[in-house]
C-alpha cells in the first residue's frame, strides 16, 4: 500500500501546478491501481496530497506573496478582504451544489454524500473537457496577436472579480476533473487580470480552502470507521498513510514547481486546455472500455 501511496503522491505533485486537474489524474491512477476513489480513506488521502503540494506552493511563492500581499497595510487589508469574500462565495456555491447533488442526483438518502461521484469517470471526463474549453478561451483571449505587445490596460483585482473567482472555485469543488486552478486563473484572465496576479490569487485561495477540506474528510473517515472524534490514537493510525503521501507530494510538488513555473508563464496557457481535452478523451475511452 505504501508503494501505491508514493506513486499517487508523485502523480499529485507533478500535476498540481498545471491546470490539468491533479485530482482527475490521481483518481485515474487510483482506479488503475485497483483502489476505490470514493472510499473515505482515498478522499482523505487525496486531500492530504493536496496539502503537501499546498505547502510546496507556500514555500515557492512566499517571496512573491510578500511583495504583492504584504507590501503595505492597504495591500494586506485589500488582499485579506478579497480572499475572504472569494472564500465566502466558494462556500456558498459549493454547499449549494453539494445539497443539490446529494438530493436530486444521489436520491437524498441518509448515506448520500457528494464524494460518491468522485470516482465517476463520465463526470471526470466531461469536467476535464469543460475545463479545457475554459482554459483555451481564456488563454487565447490573453494572448496578444503575433508581433503585438502585451495589453497595457489590464485591470487590478477588485471585490466584484474576487467574488466571481470565488464562485467559480465553488463550482469546481464537487467535480473532479474541473481543475480548480485552471478555472480560477482562467476566470482572472478573462476579467483582464495579468497572469501572475491571477495565479497568486488562485493559489492563495487554495491555501485557505485546503484545511477546511482536510477537516471534513478526516471527520468523514472517522465516522465511516465508527471512531469517536476524540480517539486521537485511532485518528493517527488512519492518518499515517495520508501523512506519508503528503510528505512525498510536497517533495515532488516542489520539484515540479521549480521546473514548470517558468514555462507556465510564457504565454502558453491554452496548451493546457488542449491537454485537458486529450485527457478527457482518454478518460472517457477508458470508462467505455470497462475500467
Amino acid at each position: 500500500m505504501l508503494l501505491k501511496v508514493l506513486l499517487l503522491a508523485v502523480v499529485q505533485g507533478a500535476a498540481e501546478l498545471l491546470p490539468v486537474s491533479s485530482s482527475a489524474h490521481v483518481i485515474l491512477a487510483e482506479k488503475l491501481l485497483g483502489l476505490d476513489p470514493t472510499a473515505p480513506e482515498m478522499t482523505l488521502l487525496l486531500v492530504m496530497l493536496h496539502t503537501g503540494t499546498m505547502f510546496a506552493v507556500i514555500f515557492y511563492f512566499w517571496r512573491s506573496w510578500k511583495r504583492s500581499f504584504f507590501s503595505s497595510r492597504k495591500a494586506l487589508r485589500d488582499s485579506a478582504a478579497f480572499i475572504a469574500a472569494a472564500t465566502v462565495f466558494t462556500g456558498a456555491v459549493g454547499l449549494l451544489l453539494k445539497k443539490v447533488i446529494e438530493k436530486f442526483v444521489l436520491g437524498g438518502g441518509p448515506h448520500a454524500q457528494v464524494e460518491q461521484i468522485f470516482g465517476n469517470l463520465t463526470i471526470i471526463g466531461t469536467a476535464l473537457a469543460a475545463a479545457g474549453v475554459l482554459i483555451i478561451i481564456s488563454g487565447l483571449k490573453d494572448r496578444p496577436p503575433s508581433g503585438a505587445k502585451a495589453p497595457a490596460g489590464q485591470r487590478e483585482l477588485d471585490m466584484k472579480g474576487s467574488c466571481l473567482i470565488g464562485a467559480v472555485q465553488g463550482l469546481c469543488l464537487p467535480f473532479r476533473g474541473f481543475s480548480r486552478s485552471g478555472a480560477t486563473i482562467s476566470t482572472g484572465l478573462m476579467l483582464g487580470m495579468k497572469k501572475i496576479p491571477a495565479e497568486e490569487f488562485s493559489f492563495a485561495l487554495a491555501v485557505v480552502l485546503t484545511p477546511v477540506a482536510i477537516a471534513r474528510e478526516l471527520w468523514r473517515l472517522m465516522a465511516a470507521q465508527h471512531m469517536p472524534l476524540l480517539d486521537l490514537a485511532g485518528a493517527a493510525g488512519l492518518l499515517y498513510p495520508s501523512l506519508l503521501g503528503m510528505v512525498f507530494s510536497f517533495i515532488s510538488g516542489l520539484m515540479a514547481l521549480r521546473w514548470l513555473s517558468n514555462w507556465l508563464e510564457r504565454g502558453r496557457w491554452h496548451y493546457f486546455g488542449i491537454y485537458c481535452l486529450l485527457a478527457s478523451a482518454v478518460v472517457l475511452s477508458l470508462h467505455f472500455s470497462g475500467l
